[in-house]
């Protein structure tokens, strides 16, 4: 809701005219939703409508975000459905056109890279004490 405070500027009696000004006096919404919705946050969202193109998810707050097919993909493979409720990752937040994108499959997805990664790394670094083990007995 968008309280304003209305003054008088000026009226003209010849033209019959009344000017008025107004204040916001509450601020945007969306500055808010922009330090709640921050990209790569988690909320969880209700499917409310589908679409050919995606679905319309309501999160808190009253706020409704988009996600496409391929970030409706659950970790078995199924798709999301009608009314189901997920945790969804912000994966883009736009305050001047009014619009967050979401994800379900990014959730899993990063946390699979996210071991993967981890992985990798132990094994570099496993490799790295391997190796320079291998050095000293060499130099000695």
């Amino acid at each position: 809701m968008l309280i304003s405070k209305f003054r008088y500027w000026k009226s003209t009696k010849e033209n019959r005219r009344l000017s008025l000004g107004h204040k916001q006096l509450e601020e945007n919404p969306w500055d808010v939703f922009e330090t709640v919705f921050t990209v790569g946050s988690v909320h969880e969202g209700t499917i409310i409508e589908m679409l050919d193109k995606g679905a319309v998810v309501a999160l808190p707050y009253g706020v409704e975000g988009f996600a496409t097919p391929k970030h409706l993909v659950k970790e078995d493979g199924s798709q999301a459905q009608l009314d189901e409720k997920l945790e969804f990752k912000v994966i883009e937040f736009n305050k001047d056109a009014k619009r967050i994108i979401l994800s379900h499959s990014r959730i899993f997805e990063d946390v699979a890279k996210a071991e993967e990664r981890a992985e990798k790394k132990a094994a570099s670094g496993a490799k790295k004490s391997s190796s320079s083990n291998k050095r000293k007995k060499i130099l000695r």
